[in-house]
């Protein structure tokens, strides 16, 4: 377990924490509290009074001037003859309490310096100005070496300092020890975690009896288990947020990964902000864990307790503050994939709540958008805080996925990931198979979400459609989701016109239906009529076009098993009589395609004469010929028709006289 804050640290000149004066120093054994003032215990008459905030110190001058630099100054310096018996430090940095320790180190009594208390001594003695120009060895110069000492070389006592500095703005900014404490921190951070103990502190665990201790010793997981990457995150949770801030900002200069990094910042905001643990989840929740299961899940002790706040008893955090910490996280975050899509969308939620900066709540909707793949629909129905508009934020969504699709876009167009060789053309194809199944995942998660929010009466046709359009066609190989979802805001608003309703049905692919989202929709009373005859149509023309698959590919296999399709492998692999036959039937095939031209050939001549013969017919019929002779030539005609014809059906049998063994083998 850690020290207790008070605890000094005997054993060395300013080391030991130990402070006192020895030199023109006014006996006393300290200061007596009397109500609303506080006098030396001493038999001297108190000469000089200071008031700081609402309590007054009855001192003498002497031990006060012969430290403080801004005390001489003041009496001696101002014309003022009140001031030479009384001061007024209502802006001392520490207050009253800081004020009676400086005092106490003025008249020679021992003080304790602490990691608790040394910034406050500090920024006290820099205001009072207790330089060494006054004495040697005054408190500016005691502070300032027990900092640099003891507290820097220590990452629990740089927490403990950092800590106590949020009470001392400015001062503590502007004597660097915040800077200081900040970049202690960062160095042993980044450090090798081997050597840190498992109790995260500098000194080993222990029990209140041996027994227990032995135990604790003996335990193998005290001696086998290795140090998590999270280690310090409970510690550096406590601090105010700017000096986290700080803490962060040193720990990316050191080269920190950003993966842990933001693992600290989610701990963090679990910590300070309310809104941002799920039900069910502890404070620290399941994505801040880096390492082991039972790192900081598992331990109960650490800095909190020092500042006497626990898991248990989360921090009070303001509306104000809340906002302020929101903003802050949001400007620290590192690049993408450092932190969860879930928890930027529990951080974009609470941002929207507390009315953050836009600016800041755009960048952090294009940080969701650059992981939307990742997100979850349960993290996606984020409320919106608008009386009288629709239950979910869907304008919300519908940013993310436009970010989600132009990154997308730049991703896959960007000039530094292209090339002209084989392994990047091979892994520019890769990417891209990535993209479309990321824009798969996506597709489905935005189907979900519409099938959720349909039901919401308040949400227009406009916007349901415009967010259902918002991906490209080959986002999605099916549509099953996507009819759900129409068939959900059908259900959810039964007054939509017929207009209305075909508007809705358009923004589906009927043919990419499956066949049980088919057989409903045929069913479906809430489709218009011509959208169902739409569905039955696209129906039957894939099982047309699955029984034509069917029947071509059991075709395909009867015939020409195997199939060589190297032309100069078959006629090597062919005996010499057979290619000799095969020459022959090419010939024979030619002369018989030169008769069928030859018999076209008559058979157009005789067409010819027919026409010649029908027109003096026609001609001499005009002229009234009896109806014998018009009956005889029209035997002859007939006689003459069917000999052509006789004429050709004997040319085309003897066309088809070739061997079948040789007409069977033509490619």
């Amino acid at each position: 377990m850690l020290e207790s804050e008070n605890e000094s640290l005997g054993g060395r000149h300013y080391g030991n924490g130990v402070l006192s004066s020895t030199k023109h120093a006014v006996k006393t054994a300290g200061f007596e509290p009397r109500g609303q003032s506080r006098y030396v215990a001493t038999d001297i008459p108190s000469d000089f009074l200071v008031q700081t905030g609402d309590i007054n110190f009855h001192l003498h001058k002497y031990p006060m001037l012969s430290r403080s630099g801004k005390i001489n100054r003041l009496i001696y310096e101002s014309r003022n003859p009140d001031i030479v018996n009384k001061i007024a430090l209502d802006d001392l940095p520490g207050g009253p309490e800081a004020f009676e320790l400086v005092a106490k180190f003025c008249y020679g009594i021992a003080v304790d310096i602490t990691a608790a208390n040394v910034s406050t001594l500090r920024c006290a003695a820099e205001y009072l100005e207790m330089t060494e120009d006054l004495e040697e060895g005054n408190l500016i110069f005691k502070t300032e070496a027990f900092l640099s000492y003891v507290v820097l070389s220590s990452w629990r006592y740089s927490i403990i300092v950092l800590k106590s500095c949020e009470k001392l703005s400015p001062w503590a900014e502007n004597l660097q020890i915040v800077r200081r404490c900040s970049e202690s921190i960062a160095w042993k951070a980044c450090a090798n975690p081997k050597g840190i103990r498992w109790a995260y502190t500098e000194k080993p665990l222990k029990a209140s009896s041996p027994e227990l201790n032995d135990i604790i010793d003996s335990s193998p997981r005290r001696k086998n288990q290795s140090v998590p990457p999270d280690w310090g995150f409970e510690d550096v949770s406590i601090l105010r947020i700017d000096h986290f801030v700080r803490v962060i900002t040193a720990i990316k200069v050191k080269g920190m990964r950003s993966e842990l990094i933001g693992a600290a910042i989610m701990h963090y905001a679990t910590k300070w902000l309310p809104g941002m643990v799920r039900e069910g989840a502890g404070a620290a929740g399941d994505e801040t864990s880096c390492g082991s299961a039972s790192s900081s899940n598992s331990w109960k002790g650490g800095l909190h307790m020092i500042m006497a706040r626990t898991r248990e008893d989360p921090p009070t955090v303001h509306f104000k503050d809340q906002q302020n910490i929101i903003e802050s996280l949001i400007s620290i975050i590192p690049p993408k994939d450092s932190v969860t899509c879930s928890f930027l969308l529990r951080l974009l939620r609470m941002a929207n709540m507390l009315k953050v900066a836009p600016a800041l709540v755009n960048e952090l909707e294009k940080r969701v958008g650059m992981q939307f793949e990742q997100v979850t629909l349960a993290d996606l129905l984020i409320p919106t805080y608008n009386k009288g508009e629709t239950l979910y934020d869907v304008e919300l969504v519908q940013r993310l996925l436009e970010h989600f699709l132009i990154h997308e876009q730049t991703e896959s167009s960007s000039p530094s990931r292209q090339s002209f060789s084989d392994k990047h053309m091979y892994d520019g194809a890769q990417r891209a198979n990535n993209g479309t199944s990321a824009q798969m995942r996506v597709a489905r998660l935005v189907d979900g979400y519409l099938t959720e929010v349909a039901r919401d009466r308040n949400l227009s046709l406009i916007k349901f459609q415009v967010l259902a359009e918002a991906l490209p066609e080959s986002a999605r190989t099916c549509d099953d989701g996507l009819y759900r979802a129409v068939d959900s805001y059908l259900k959810a608003h039964p007054t939509l016109s017929e207009h209305e309703r075909k508007r809705l049905s358009r923004v589906m692919d009927w043919q990419k239906l499956s066949m049980d989202a088919c057989m409903h929709a045929a069913q479906n009373e809430r489709l218009p009529l011509r959208v169902v005859v739409q569905v039955l149509f696209s129906e039957q023309a894939k099982i047309n076009n699955a029984i034509a698959t069917t029947s071509l590919k059991e075709a395909a296999e009867s015939q020409y098993q195997p199939i060589i399709s190297n032309r100069k492998t078959l006629l090597e692999g062919t005996p010499q009589s057979f290619q000799e036959g095969w020459a022959a039937a090419k010939k024979d095939i030619n002369t018989l395609k030169f008769e069928l031209e030859s018999s076209k050939g008559k058979y157009l001549e005789l067409q010819d004469e027919m026409e010649n013969l029908q027109r003096q017919f026609d001609k001499m019929s005009k002229q009234k010929q009896t109806s014998a002779w018009s009956s005889g030539w029209k035997k002859l005609s007939r006689l003459t028709k069917m000999k052509q014809l006789e004429d050709v059906q004997t040319s085309a049998d003897q066309n088809r006289k070739t061997p079948r063994r040789w007409r069977n083998s033509i490619p």
